[in-house]
């Protein structure tokens, strides 16, 4: 009889021990994706790498650089002076396709000579579109080294909460053999070994239904990348807690200055101020030149020369028309830049209030929730292993310190996404900015 309870205390002091030591805490980098192993088609991957490989292969770009080529086609073809055309025909001829000495025989070439200034302007008009197409793509770059960066730290998270619930799936089988072995000792209840057996499979359910959104991260991480969805990637990075961001100011007058929205609206306006120009010189002739000789004629031939041009005495149909058009397009634009400055600078400063926030409450979980869970899981599993707490006050504790690590999670990869926004926001990489 003396050397059982001696065995007991001996057990429950050893688990006192077992209870006082650090909880665990896996990595989420030191874990692959389940089901995958690092085989030649998958990838290690840095974010920085990452972000390279989807500016390199993301077919949405891909569309993008083929329309800044469609833009500067059209330029050359807004510049280019129209072929000359020949021309041959039979006049006054007895009927069709007959013909007589007493008809003509003619054989001509002509050419359309735009006015120079026309030329230059339409030149200007079409190098706007190009300006426009390269700031889109500009913009197109941003966007997805955004998303990459985004679609990156969600496979992070993923992992992570899959580390969680793995070290929580392993407390629980501890928890449940530690109640078991009491439970047989005498000294728990039934409904203890019951309870804890329920926590076992709840945390066996929710390892399920991590293993489904890691594979959704890394599908929309394989899509960005323009790699054959299903093909893994292993991260190599971890998240951590990002730097402080610059001050309000800097990061408007930044973000003001580099906005590749801004900049392609000041290039539309200046393209429409040269349509307007252009619209204004319909006077300005377009000379068409011809040379035509009559073969009909008796040697030695006769040329004639001629020279013709518009004469635009309708000018209304052009102060009403083409030049309203210019004139209400450069209005339009004036008012759609005002309103993207106003856009921008909202987006600034929401994507700036985001940031500053979600790094506060990163910093705040880590430095005071979830080490004052971790205490309290402590002194529970302690408490209860020397026979003084209930297995519900250490289930309890448990779910504490699982939903702050959850949280924790969370708030590192809402720090680092809101931080890659704020980027995307200010066009420009944050380090930069002073």
């Amino acid at each position: 009889m003396h050397f059982t309870q001696s065995t007991i205390a001996l057990a429950l002091f050893a688990g006192a021990l077992q209870a006082q030591q650090p909880v665990p805490n896996i990595r989420a980098d030191s874990i692959s994706r389940p089901g995958v192993s690092d085989s030649l088609d998958s990838a290690r991957l840095s974010r920085r790498e990452a972000i390279a490989l989807a500016l390199a292969h993301n077919p949405q770009l891909e569309i993008a650089r083929a329309q800044i080529g469609e833009a500067k086609a059209r330029k050359v073809e807004a510049v280019s002076i129209p072929d000359p055309a020949a021309i041959a025909s039979l006049d006054q001829q007895p009927g069709v396709f007959r013909s007589s000495s007493s008809g003509q025989k003619n054989v001509g070439v002509g050419v359309v000579v735009p006015f120079p200034n026309k030329l230059r302007l339409q030149g200007k008009i079409a190098q706007s579109d190009v300006a426009s197409a390269e700031l889109a793509y500009q913009l197109g770059r941003q966007l997805v080294a955004a998303q990459t960066a985004e679609a990156y730290d969600s496979l992070l998270v993923a992992l992570r909460h899959r580390a969680d619930l793995t070290e929580a799936d392993t407390l629980a089988r501890n928890f449940l053999q530690r109640t078991e072995a009491r439970f047989n000792a005498g000294t728990a209840a039934k409904l203890d070994v019951i309870k804890a057996t329920v926590d076992v499979a709840q945390a066996a359910n929710q390892l399920l239904t991590n293993a489904l959104d890691v594979q959704t991260a890394g599908s929309a991480l394989d899509r960005l990348l323009g790699r054959p969805t299903g093909v893994a990637v292993i991260p190599t990075d971890s998240l951590v807690v990002p730097d402080s961001v610059p001050s309000l100011d800097r990061i408007i007058a930044a973000g003001l200055a580099a906005r590749p929205e801004l900049a392609s609206i000041a290039a539309q306006r200046q393209g429409a101020r040269a349509a307007t120009s252009l619209a204004k010189q319909f006077w300005l002739p377009d000379l068409t030149l011809s040379v035509n000789k009559d073969y009909n004629l008796p040697d030695p031939a006769l040329y004639s020369t001629g020279l013709s041009f518009p004469f635009p005495i309708f000018f209304w149909q052009h102060t009403r028309g083409t030049i309203a058009e210019s004139s209400f397009r450069e209005r339009e634009l004036a008012a759609t830049e005002r309103d993207v400055r106003a856009s921008v600078t909202q987006d600034l400063r929401d994507s700036y209030a985001t940031a500053r926030i979600a790094l506060q409450q990163a910093v705040f979980i880590r430095d005071q929730l979830l080490p004052s869970a971790r205490a309290a899981y402590r002194a529970a599993y302690a408490s209860y292993t020397l026979g003084g707490s209930s297995a519900l006050e250490v289930l309890d504790a448990r779910r504490t310190l699982l939903d702050a690590e959850s949280q924790y999670t969370d708030a590192l990869a809402a720090a680092n996404i809101s931080r890659y926004e704020l980027e995307r926001a200010v066009s420009v990489p944050l380090d930069t900015i002073h």
